[in-house]
């Protein structure tokens, strides 16, 4: 009798528990946006026999519930704290590297050769109709191996680079990984964030000029500025733990040849930094005002030439050492842009021709490259 009213009793507290929180989601007002994870949340999905027939609906609701479940960011805590006390090396798609590192997590088996070469399609399609630069950043994994966990499995992008300078042939390629190997002693990454930092940025960019043949203008690390050091960024927000925030840094001197930024056709102004996300959890949006469709810059460097960046958010702190090269930029981001390709390059492409370059880091390049002619 003792066991049954134990098990009665434990049934009727989970059974409380689940109805407190369904009524809570229920009465709690529906978020669109979360600051802390930096992305847009699932809202409830349209109901239709046919959506439930054929599973949709289920699959979207349940991700709309797990979006927008009550206290969502303390219950991330709270899984947390539960795998650190288990001493695992991995929460939620982020290793807890060393000296305070997080680095995400690409497993490898998540990548196929399918989706490999499809990618590759694309992109021998689009250099050999735009003699296009390909420069892939490896990630974090791939660089920082020192603050790994031991055994921890990533993704190997020295792989898929040897596939891309198969495809394109070695004078399409900037070879950005023997540059941040060299300098991976260096604060060339974030350690909350999955970016490159402003410093890893200006060795790609080293990378970038060798390739090019380019004079590079020197921006040595005693020039970074320093904007904010309360930056906590999206891996952070995968873990929710109380960590001290790091520095955003820039080189004022790539300000100095802007004359005008246009957002999407619309929004206009004359520097490729905006400051007030500086006061949000976005800090990173910083550069180049966070991802756009379209960007068109204009500079005061009257030689006439220009160049197309497809690219992903790695670009925004690499674009505005673009300045001190090039009258004009253009700047598309995949993920925004809905419309041909080619026939919109083709509209910005200058008699003399122009230069092209593709910017992904590796792992958004396998992930979301994708365009139509």
């Amino acid at each position: 009798m003792g066991e049954k009213r134990n098990a009665l009793i434990t049934i009727g507290l989970i059974s409380g528990i689940i109805f407190i929180l369904t009524i809570a989601d229920f009465i709690s007002e529906e978020r669109l946006f979360s600051e802390t994870e930096n992305r847009v949340l699932a809202s409830k999905p349209d109901f239709s026999a046919e959506a439930l027939f054929l599973g949709d609906y289920t699959e979207k609701y349940e991700t709309y519930v797990t979006d927008q479940f009550v206290s969502r960011d303390k219950w991330i805590s709270v899984h947390t704290y539960t795998d650190l006390f288990l001493q695992k090396q991995e929460i939620n798609g982020v290793y807890l590297g060393a000296d305070g590192y997080l680095i995400e997590q690409h497993l490898p088996e998540k990548y196929t050769v399918a989706q490999e070469t499809q990618k590759l399609d694309l992109l021998e399609k689009l250099v050999k109709r735009w003699d296009a630069m390909v420069m892939l950043v490896p990630t974090a994994d791939n660089i920082l191996t020192d603050k790994m966990p031991a055994y921890g499995p990533y993704y190997d992008e020295t792989r898929l680079l040897a596939q891309v300078e198969e495809r394109v042939g070695e004078n399409h390629c900037v070879d950005v990984y023997s540059m941040l190997w060299d300098h991976r002693q260096e604060e060339i990454y974030y350690r909350t964030d999955h970016h490159w930092t402003s410093l890893g940025a200006y060795y790609g960019y080293l990378a970038w000029t060798e390739a090019m043949g380019y004079e590079a203008f020197y921006h040595g690390s005693e020039a970074l500025e320093t904007v904010t050091d309360e930056f906590l960024g999206t891996l952070h927000s995968k873990i929710n733990l109380p960590i001290e925030g790091e520095k955003i840094q820039y080189f004022p001197e790539t300000e100095e040849h802007v004359a005008k930024v246009t957002y999407d056709f619309q929004s206009v102004t004359d520097s490729c930094y905006e400051e007030s996300h500086l006061d949000t959890k976005n800090k990173y949006a910083f550069f180049m005002d966070d991802n756009h469709g379209f960007v068109e810059i204009e500079t005061e460097c009257h030689n006439g030439k220009a160049i197309f960046v497809i690219k992903d958010s790695y670009a925004n702190c690499f674009i505005p050492m673009l300045t001190s090269h090039y009258e004009k930029i253009y700047v598309v981001d995949l993920r925004y842009f809905n419309g041909r390709l080619f026939g919109f390059m083709e509209k910005y492409e200058p008699e003399e021709g122009m230069d092209v370059l593709v910017l992904y880091n590796c792992i958004h390049f396998l992930d979301g490259f994708m365009y139509v002619e």
